[in-house]
């Protein structure tokens, strides 16, 4: 079954655009190194919660919106080895060395590694 990586940032909504050049570029990077498939998704109907929600979870600000993201691969073993390949990429290398140029507050990003356990 697949592994998945999924990501969660807040983007300001007046960098929206930019946000989403730099992620078609990081998608082309992710399925040109082996990705099975890359996806980008803004929050439509995420409401604050009681105790946590999306925005609750990158605290989100006035003026901003949440960014869902997911990526999949074969396995643990090909995306740790993609992964590798992704932070050389000089495509996007500059811009991840350099927070000032990423459209987003990366420190409330927040990411994690997951198995799959059921695939219908």
């Amino acid at each position: 079954m697949p592994y998945v990586d999924g990501f969660v940032l807040p983007v300001p909504k007046k960098k929206l655009k930019d946000y989403e050049r730099i992620a078609k570029i990081a998608g082309k990077v992710w399925k040109e190194h082996g990705a099975i498939d890359y996806h980008e998704c803004v929050a439509d109907d995420v409401k604050p919660g009681k105790s946590t929600s999306f925005p609750q979870s990158v605290k989100l600000k006035k003026g901003e919106v949440v960014v869902f993201s997911w990526i999949t691969y074969k396995s643990r073993k090909q995306r740790d080895a993609i992964i590798k390949k992704v932070m050389k990429d000089k495509r996007l290398a500059d811009m991840m060395n350099d927070p000032k140029k990423m459209p987003f507050d990366a420190k409330r990003m927040f990411w994690g590694g997951f198995k799959t356990f059921i695939d219908l």
